[in-house]
């Protein structure tokens, strides 16, 4: 199975200089391009569900290869 990452950037509401990265591991469908045009729905859900987070940047990158999937 191909996967693809999506990361995000997300900072601290209460402390905006707190930032972090975010992975969210999912099924690719052919294509980093492919993530960009799925990636809003999915930012969508993912920060609904973590108010105390401001998502300040993201992009599509295929997993390393030495990460567990």
């Amino acid at each position: 199975m191909n996967m693809v990452d999506l990361v995000l950037t997300v900072c601290l509401l209460a402390n905006p200089s707190d930032c972090r990265n975010e992975h969210l591991l999912f099924e690719s469908r052919g294509s980093l391009f492919q993530c960009m045009i799925l990636a809003p729905a999915e930012i969508a859900k993912w920060s609904g569900q973590h108010p105390a987070v401001r998502i300040v940047r993201w992009k599509c990158a295929f997993p390393d290869k030495g990460r567990k999937v």
